[in-house]
C-alpha cells in the first residue's frame, strides 16, 4: 500500500476510456500517489454543473484518471497551476473504437450509465464514426490547449512501447525496479496484436 505525499504535484489522466487509463492509474499508485479513478459521484456533480465542488474535492487526492476527469482539464489546469496532465491514446482511432465497442458488447447493458452524456448515445455500434470523431476531437482540443505550456502535458501510447521511462521523466521520479504494468492486455498472437486496454 502506498501513502500520499503532500509535495507531489497533482497528475490528471485526461485520455478517454480504453486508452490505457487503468494502466496509468496502477503506475501512479505504485509511484506513491493517492489516486482517484472512476468516480460516479463526481460525474453526477459534473452533470449538475457543480465544478467548484469537484475541484474542492480534488484536494483529497494526488492523481486522477477515468471519468469525469478528462472532461475537466481546463478548469483543473486553472485551479491547480502546477498540475501535470497525461493524455493516453491508442495506436489508431480505429483501434480505440474496437476496444471500446468490444467492452460495451461484453457489458450487455450493465455498464457505465453516463456514456450517452459523453458520446451522445449508449452504444458505440450505433454510430462508429461519431465516436471516433468525439475521441479525436478531444485529443486535438487537449493538444491545442497545452500548446503554449508543453511542460504540463505528456502524451503516451502504451501500444507503441511508452512506459516507465516517459512517465517517470515527465513526473520527475526514478524508474521503479519492476515491470511496467499493462492492465487488461489481451494475449498477443503477434507483435502487431492490439492491447485491450482500459
Amino acid at each position: 500500500m502506498t501513502t500520499g505525499c503532500s509535495e507531489l504535484k497533482k497528475v490528471i489522466g485526461i485520455g478517454f476510456h480504453k486508452t490505457g487509463t487503468k494502466t496509468l492509474g496502477e503506475c501512479l499508485r505504485s509511484l506513491g500517489y493517492r489516486h482517484q479513478s472512476l468516480s460516479r459521484h463526481h460525474f453526477n456533480l459534473w452533470l449538475a454543473g457543480q465544478t467548484e465542488t469537484i475541484l474542492a474535492d480534488m484536494e483529497e487526492a494526488d492523481s486522477f484518471e477515468d471519468w469525469p476527469w478528462p472532461l475537466l482539464f481546463r478548469q483543473v489546469s486553472m485551479r491547480f497551476t502546477d498540475a501535470r496532465f497525461i493524455l493516453t491514446t491508442r495506436r489508431s482511432p480505429e483501434q480505440w473504437f474496437e476496444s471500446l465497442a468490444s467492452h460495451v458488447r461484453r457489458q450487455e447493458g450493465r455498464g457505465f450509465p453516463f456514456r450517452k452524456y459523453i458520446y451522445g448515445c449508449d452504444n458505440p455500434d450505433d454510430d462508429r464514426q461519431h465516436h471516433i470523431n468525439v475521441y479525436q476531437s478531444h485529443n486535438t482540443t487537449v493538444r491545442r490547449f497545452f500548446a503554449d505550456q508543453p511542460h504540463r502535458l505528456l502524451e503516451v501510447c502504451w501500444d507503441n512501447g511508452d512506459g516507465w521511462e516517459q512517465l517517470c521523466d515527465f513526473l520527475g521520479h526514478p524508474q521503479p525496479g519492476r515491470p511496467f504494468p499493462h492492465c487488461n492486455a489481451a494475449p498477443a498472437t503477434d507483435h502487431h496484436a492490439a492491447l485491450k486496454l482500459c
